[in-house]
């Protein structure tokens, strides 16, 4: 990239970032910083206030902890009470303590401090329980730099929150050293384009909030062996090559405006071969090259003065003098505060600093805190402080970073993202981990498939048999996890015994591998480049694993680039572009548009069931535009408040299973022209040739109004008048006679469901065509679909729409394929099944058919049911399938015989469009469909809004005699909250 054209683009990302014309006339001619733009009266009042050793206190910032006891607090009070230092550097702890030793230190200071953090990634980087955003590594292989500017505005946001004023960052070092063993991954990349680009936005968005940035490690430390850390690096390039590279991006930020420099521990002969001399402490390093020749004005900060690259040839208190005396401005992390300011009192009356020199470097810090906003401070308020720093706004910012920086660098025969699902069968290993992953965990909201792990030194013996066991899959997505960030580490921690596993796994199978840790570790994986793709996700982090796994799938699509050169096949700016959209994507409510925080009643609204006892627990999801944006559960799987519920729990749908298994048969060979709703149920089922239901029309038996009884007890013929069963119907024990089971304990007839059948057949026919709910239609749905097929009703709905859509918890019976704790229990069954219903069908007549109905039956978790409700959202297509033709479902959808009958073809609609007491939210459209369920469910889509809402709990425990879900009208009340946040649509670019 051309110099003109980085300032043009660079022009380009502040205009598009929000700033104002008049804010970049405001700058003087003179000078870009920002704190020096104006005079500051409140600095020049301050200022005359100050004794000489006061002033020289001003330059001084010590270095506090916020995770240690109340004498190590009572200390620094004592230092900042005595010496009334300039300010402070926080290092590791919590927000809620920092921001009340804040409080406490500014209180106690004449001066308000200036309190700094090292937060590179954010406040994450030191704070618990706060935001951690991607390492600059993966920001440099974003495209979009106005997400970074963002970033900058949202830490700086952040920092305030807590009192912090200056955040040492950007680092625009480039790191052109893939050995480097301090930078590495804070780097941007090792392009000086990149980095200044990158560095510029992240600056300008925290000082258009008034926090101080802060470019490091001058004069560039990204082409160094050494840590400074522990010893002093030794820079031995040219000059030449000083200015043309590591000094770029220093000169750029400095010529837009960058408030302040921190001067790196490092020995530059070219500049300074004084032996053993940090550049932080060479007069000619920072006052002649970074304050003359480059004519720098603003805060000019040493790195921290207790690290090895000085503190092991000076003690504490020399080095901070010497460090003044080379032109810095504010000394970090001065050790001795006491000594510091004998020492330079000492250089003052020796001649070696003037006094009107210190004064002006304390009128750059006094003007630098009044632009901060010190001189008119206010106490940090304690009030939720947590909440204020893990906003579901920044959340959601940190998701499009990680989105926008993770990088597909293979994609051979564009495996990703992975489709036609129906004919995979996945594995999904996790090499270097001994338990499940969050990678692992996102790729099963796709498809469930078998886990495998692999710990760092599993024995060759085991590799192979995994590796044998492999061979049975179609694809292979290996997450590759624990990783060292540092090239200190050996080979980052990617031990042979990996290497082994993945290289012959790349050569035997289709493999997909994401490499969660550095990216230059992607040198030390053998054949890396053979494998089918490769996903480099810069670091591990839950967030970074969940879009690679939507990644994989096609939730979200690949965008980064790579921002260093790995070897020579995996370069700079090499990255491999996929579409998103093609499967849900999970994301934050603030990517629809929707503050989360105008969701709030969804939680209130559960709870308040769960504390009336209407429901046990509750799965809530909700999506729009194929992006999940809500998705929690509640409470637990019983009164007993021993199981918490989990999303990926799974629940007896009940009525719901209408919708979701017959209706979405009958659609899908509607579709392939095999069934017409016009026709007779007759036509297509012979047994109910010569019966009074031959001649019923399917458009009237879906809506209700052929005519057909609302229900029939089946099991109550079961029954002798003493309580006990016939001896031909249920046995305690399996056996031949009796092998399908209804209950725990309960086996009923082989042949007993053709007496069900021939019930149904009997029953009387109302000749009157008047709306009554009916299940027995659906009861005889799997047989019509076998009729038609010749195929199984579960074989059918997996072949044709299940398998396709990776819904792979929509499943009768569940009991024999997950445990007991991932299955809900319904009710407690006091007359017919006598125990606690876990694992079988609540419904009687779907448990006496083998649990095995059209019109109940069926389990599933709240994410499977809205992929297949996302389908009917898409008019029969999803990920790239048509799987039900003809825009079927949007004519099954509509109102058949409004306004006498308001049902769609098996969906229920809108009794009364906004009618709060209906059985639609108020604010549902007429459009709108779904379904409910008696065992607590709910399912609808709305085509005009794009929305997909599910609604799982399990209100007949422990009796169906508990009405208090329809009491409080939770269900239809949760997707009124949806819409009401819709009113208030934010408007995030």
């Amino acid at each position: 990239m051309k110099y003109h054209l980085l300032k043009s683009g660079l022009l380009s990302l502040l205009l598009l970032a929000g700033i104002g014309k008049a804010e970049a006339q405001t700058d003087s001619p003179e000078t870009g910083v920002p704190f020096l733009r104006a005079e500051s009266t409140w600095a020049d009042s301050v200022f005359k206030t100050l004794s000489p050793g006061e002033r020289i206190a001003q330059l001084i910032m010590i270095p506090v902890y916020s995770n240690r006891d109340r004498s190590y607090e009572d200390s620094i009070a004592q230092l900042v009470e005595q010496y009334k230092v300039g300010g402070l550097i926080f290092f590791q702890g919590g927000p809620g303590r920092q921001a009340s030793m804040t409080n406490r230190y500014q209180r106690i200071s004449d001066v308000p401090l200036m309190v700094s953090i090292d937060a590179e990634w954010g406040l994450g980087m030191r704070l618990d329980s706060t935001m951690s955003f991607p390492y600059q590594m993966a920001l440099g292989g974003i495209e979009d730099e106005v997400l970074i500017y963002k970033m900058g505005k949202e830490i700086a946001r952040q920092c305030k929150r807590i009192g912090v004023n200056v955040n040492f960052a950007p680092v625009v070092d480039i790191n052109n050293n893939a050995n480097n063993p301090v930078i590495g991954f804070r780097s941007f990349g090792e392009e000086k384009e990149n980095v200044t680009a990158k560095a510029m936005a992240y600056m300008k968005g925290m000082q258009d909030e008034h926090v101080l940035a802060n470019a490091k490690h001058f004069p560039g430390h990204g082409d160094t062996d050494v840590d400074s850390h522990v010893g002093l690096p030794l820079i031995s390039f040219s000059r030449e090559r000083l200015e043309n590279t590591e000094l770029y991006p220093f000169k750029e930020l400095m010529d837009n405006g960058l408030g302040s420099v921190m001067v790196a521990h490092m020995s530059i002969p070219v500049l300074d071969d004084t032996p053993n001399l940090a550049s932080t402490l060479s007069k000619p390093i920072v006052t002649d090259l970074l304050k003359g020749e480059m004519g720098y004005e603003g805060l000019v900060f040493t790195d921290a003065l207790n690290m090895q690259g000085v503190a092991k040839f000076y003690p504490p208190g020399i080095v901070d003098v010497k460090a003044l005396l080379a032109g810095n401005d504010m000394l970090l992390n001065t050790m001795d505060v006491k000594t510091t300011i004998q020492e330079v009192k000492k250089a003052i009356q020796n001649g070696e600093i003037t006094q009107e020199e210190v004064d002006r470097r304390v009128m750059k810090v006094l003007k630098a805190k009044d632009w901060q906003g010190l001189s008119d401070y206010t106490p940090v308020s304690m009030e939720h402080i947590h909440e204020d720093l893990n906003t579901s706004e920044a959340r959601y910012l940190n998701r499009q970073l990680v989105e926008a920086s993770i990088t597909l660098l293979r994609n051979e025969k564009e495996i990703l993202p992975i489709k036609n699902l129906a004919e995979e069968k996945p594995a999904y290993v996790a090499l270097g981990a001994e338990e499940e992953t969050a990678f692992q965990k996102g790729l099963n909201r796709y498809v469930e498939a078998d886990q495998f792990f692999v710990p760092k030194e599993t024995s060759l013996s085991k590799l192979e048999d995994l590796l044998e066991e492999l061979q049975d899959y179609s694809k292979v997505i290996v997450g590759v996890h624990n990783l060292g960030l540092k090239a200190s580490v050996k080979n980052f921690g990617i031990t042979a015994e990996m290497n082994v596993f993945l290289k012959e796994l790349i050569h035997t199978k289709s493999t997909v591998v994401a490499v969660f840790g550095n990216v230059y570790s992607l040198d030390k994986l053998e054949d890396l480049e053979k494998a089918s793709a490769v996903i480099a996700a810069y670091q591990e982090s839950e967030l970074t694993q969940d879009v690679a796994s939507q990644l994989v799938f096609g939730g979200v699509g690949a965008k980064g680039k790579l921002p260093v050169t790995i070897n020579r096949h995996f370069k700079t700016g090499d990255g491999l572009v996929t579409k998103e959209g093609f499967r849900f994507s999970y994301v934050e409510p603030e990517a629809v548009g929707i503050a989360e925080q105008d969701l709030d009643g969804i939680q209130t609204l559960v709870e308040q069931a769960i504390h009336e006892k209407a429901i046990p627990g509750a799965s809530v999801l909700v999506a729009k535009d194929g992006k999940v944006f809500y998705q929690k559960a509640f409470g637990y799987h019983t009164y007993e408040k021993e199981v918490p519920v989990q999303i990926t729990d799974l629940y007896d749908l009940a009525s719901v299973t209408k919708i979701s298994t017959a209706l979405a048969a009958l659609m899908e060979l509607r579709g392939d022209g095999k069934f017409d709703e016009n026709k007779t149920l007759g036509t297509y089922l012979p047994m109910a040739r010569g019966t009074n239901k031959e001649d019923l029309v399917y458009r009237d038996i879906l809506t209700h109004q052929a005519g057909l009884t609302s229900w029939i007890a089946f099991w109550k013929s079961t029954v002798r008048k003493n309580g006990s069963f016939k001896w031909f119907t249920f046995k305690d024990l399996p056996s031949k006679r009796f092998p399908i089971k209804v209950a725990d304990h309960l086996y009923i007839h082989r042949h007993y469901a053709d007496k069900i059948y021939k019930e149904i057949m009997k029953s009387p026919v109302s000749a009157e065509k008047k709306y009554v709910y009916s299940d027995l239609s659906f009861i005889l749905a799997p047989k019509v679909v076998e009729s038609v097929t010749g195929q199984g009703f579960v074989d059918y709905l997996n072949e044709t729409i299940y398998d396709h859509l990776g819904a792979s918890t929509l499943t009768f019976n569940p009991y024999k394929q997950y445990p007991l704790d991932r299955i809900v229990p319904t009710e407690y069954d006091s007359l017919f099944r006598r125990q606690l219903l876990h694992g079988t069908v609540h419904d009687e007549g779907a448990s006496m058919l083998g649990g095995i109905s059209g019109h109940a039956g069926l389990f599933g978790n709240s994410n499977d049911l809205a992929k297949l409700m996302q389908l009917y959202l898409n008019d029969g297509e999803y990920a790239g399938e048509t799987l039900i033709k003809g825009n079927t479902v949007s004519e099954f959808g509509k109102c058949q015989f409004c306004p006498g009958n308001y049902r769609a073809l098996g969906f229920d609609r809108p009794r009364k469009p906004g009618d709060p007491e209906g059985n639609s939210a108020p604010s549902a459209p007429a459009s709108s469909f779904g379904h409910t369920g008696f065992t607590g469910t709910y399912a609808w889509v709305d085509p005009e809004n794009k929305l997909v809402y599910i609604f799982l709990s399990n209100r007949v425990h422990t009796t169906r005699e508990n009405t208090k879900l329809y009491q409080l009208n939770t269900r239809t009340n949760v997707l009124e909250e949806v819409y009401q946040a819709m009113k208030g649509v934010m408007s995030i670019e």
